[in-house]
């Protein structure tokens, strides 16, 4: 039984944080004019990108949620209450594009804080050196928040600053879910 949960939570982080990166790239592709420095991911979710981009980062959140609870006694109840937040605020960043506000900055605060928060506290729950790696995600993710928060862009720009949080997160999931996949 718990080798089957293993494969179903690996698959579900495996398969939502892949499936979004590729909407990404197709959402980034089809957009006019788009810059990866200066635009935030977020602007994806409104115009001609908006319901691919919406759906696969509500997707992407729903399968981390779901990972998240039913690996709650593989993660512990810390690692699994940052998760299931990072995971419900990526839900809420496809449900309140950019355009209703508040309520959008502050579901991407809860995925970005979160997200980066459950890279770290996974740390004693997963095998050396994926550890490892997912701790220095984590950090990396942290400290551009902080960057980005402070406007402090290092020649990259608002989208570039914001990639260093978000792709972290999303590089974390690929690999959580990947080792769960192979330690079955």
């Amino acid at each position: 039984m718990v080798a089957a949960n293993q494969l179903l939570i690996g698959s579900l982080f495996f398969v939502g944080a892949a499936q979004f990166v590729l909407a990404m790239i197709i959402a980034e592709a089809r957009y006019p004019g788009y810059s990866i420095a200066n635009n935030a991911i977020s602007d994806l979710g409104v115009g001609r990108t908006a319901r691919l981009f919406n759906a696969s980062v509500m997707v992407f959140g729903a399968a981390i949620v779901g990972g998240a609870l039913i690996g709650t006694g593989l993660f512990g109840p810390v690692p699994t209450l940052f998760i299931v937040l990072a995971g419900a605020g990526a839900v809420g960043v496809g449900i309140f594009p950019e355009t209703t506000g508040r309520r959008h900055l502050r579901c991407a605060l809860v995925a970005f804080l979160f997200g980066g928060l459950s890279a770290i506290a996974a740390f004693s729950h997963e095998g050396v050196p994926l550890a490892y790696y997912s701790m220095g995600l984590g950090i990396v993710s942290l400290t551009a928040l902080v960057l980005l928060a402070r406007k402090h862009m290092h020649g990259i720009g608002f989208g570039g600053m914001e990639r260093l949080v978000a792709y972290p997160i999303i590089l974390w999931a690929l690999g959580l879910g990947g080792f769960l996949l192979c330690a079955t």
